[in-house]
């Protein structure tokens, strides 16, 4: 549905700061906070600074999706990042969902297991990481000397199904309005869906079909949990993320859309192609069209978005919601600068990863900070 018209008062239409209905949730705007690795979970155990940088993104009836958040003790693959499997995770994520929910937000929890994306260091008692294949990522890519990964075995991938399931329900009890999936980004969903990684000969391997039942799985088992209205999924079928291409992910992509239909998920969250060169200029490529022509429910773009390509794909109704990473962590008030179509704050990608609580990760400043100067 392409947004009703908002104006700044001079006349101007701004689809992104339009209201919408997504199940349950009435948003003032068409702008969400993407999930973001943060690495200031120390511990794996969410602290109280990011009760600061959650509430600093909100806004009343805006939607933000949590870091990625490890779904068992084997998920984990990158420093400091949260988990939601322990009781003791689940009572530190308690008061940052409050502080969300009293300034009027909505916040999801992203679900997340890596896979073959980790080392040993990461893993119990030393161990090998997980994955669908016992195929690595090439050592060195990024910087890591990623382990080797351990195949599962087929009666063994219930229970990183249960994983899922027990975590959603976690997630609801620490408050949250819902969780999204994480099956995208190389991670251990999208090395079952893509043809590059999975080299399996059983019933979760060869076909299109067989290689996304894991991924339905999931779905299924969070959704019988919590219900189909606080859960989203988030897939990146066109991207290569840690070594995962697929040889055709506009089949992939609509393939997972058609088979979601039947849960009614409250949304399906798609990272696109970055810009890519055309006539020697960058654009986008929207590559959503196929997926939005499948999918019955709310549709959330992701792909390095601009206030006016993300104004032109609501106004479109190419997409229902954007999602905003980079200029969303740099700018915490993003809904008030495109409103007035105000400078951005240039985000610093050497911090983006570190651990300080505060640099890099609360010290972005507000416009009024920033203009008063």
């Amino acid at each position: 549905m392409a947004a009703e018209k908002a104006s700044t008062g001079a006349g101007e239409t701004i689809p992104l700061l339009t209201p919408y209905k997504m199940g349950k949730f009435h948003l003032s705007h068409r702008i969400v906070l993407a999930p973001m690795t943060r690495n200031r979970s120390y511990g794996y155990i969410p602290q109280p600074h990011a009760i600061l940088y959650y509430t600093q993104r909100t806004t009343a009836g805006g939607l933000l999706i949590t870091e990625a958040t490890g779904v068992s003790d084997t998920a984990q693959g990158y420093p400091e990042t949260p988990g939601i499997w322990t009781e003791e995770q689940v009572e530190a994520w308690k008061p940052i969902v409050k502080a969300v929910h009293d300034k009027g937000g909505i916040i999801f929890c992203q679900l997340w297991h890596v896979g073959r994306v980790s080392t040993y260091d990461f893993q119990p008692n030393g161990e090998a990481p997980i994955s669908c294949t016992d195929k690595g990522i090439t050592p060195g890519l990024d910087g890591v000397d990623w382990s080797p990964p351990r195949r599962l075995r087929t009666d063994e991938i219930p229970g990183i199904v249960n994983d899922f399931r027990i975590s959603a329900r976690n997630a609801i009890e620490a408050g949250f309005d819902g969780v999204e999936i994480h099956g995208a980004n190389g991670y251990i969903i999208d090395q079952f869906i893509k043809d590059s990684v999975n080299d399996r000969t059983d019933e979760y391997g060869g076909s299109l079909e067989n290689r996304c039942r894991f991924a339905i799985e999931v779905v299924e088992a969070v959704v019988n949990e919590i219900g189909a209205d606080k859960v989203g999924l988030r897939l990146s079928p066109f991207a290569d993320f840690m070594e995962t291409p697929d040889s055709n992910p506009v089949a992939l992509g609509v393939y997972i859309a058609n088979a979601i239909n039947k849960f009614n998920l409250i949304y399906f969250h798609v990272i696109e192609p970055r810009m890519v060169k055309i006539d020697g200029k960058y654009e986008l490529p929207f590559g959503l069209h196929p997926i939005r022509e499948v999918f019955k429910g709310t549709l959330i773009a992701s792909s390095g978005y601009t206030r006016d390509t993300g104004n032109k794909v609501i106004a479109d109704g190419y997409a229902d919601l954007v999602a905003f990473g980079r200029w969303f962590l740099a700018n915490p008030d993003l809904p008030k600068r495109f409103e007035l179509d105000a400078p951005l704050t240039k985000y610093d990608r050497h911090t983006f990863y570190t651990q300080d609580p505060v640099i890099g990760y609360t010290d972005y400043s507000f416009l009024e900070e920033s203009t008063s100067t």
